[in-house]
């Protein structure tokens, strides 16, 4: 009886370590999954901002060095005061 039992808990405990297996591998294919939503979310919205500073650049009565070198300046500033 005793070895009957023990098998049955030993089966028992195999399959449970099976579907934790199993749930880890699901879990980690979903994370993923998000990881790479999550990305392509990011890459988005780094494009939008990208054309949406061209775009103030070029509209700007500026020039792309006379804003660069604000842009540099208030880095120089911050960076000092840091």
């Amino acid at each position: 009886m005793a070895r009957g039992r023990k098998r049955e808990t030993d089966e028992t405990l195999e399959q449970q370590i099976e579907k934790a297996q199993e749930k880890i591998i699901r879990t980690k294919a979903a994370y993923e999954n998000a990881v790479d939503a999550l990305q392509k979310l990011l890459d988005k919205r780094d494009a939008q901002r990208k054309d949406n500073l061209w775009k103030a650049v070029i509209n700007s009565s500026k020039s792309y060095d006379e804003i660069l070198r604000v842009i540099e300046d208030r880095l120089q500033e911050e960076n000092e005061n840091c």
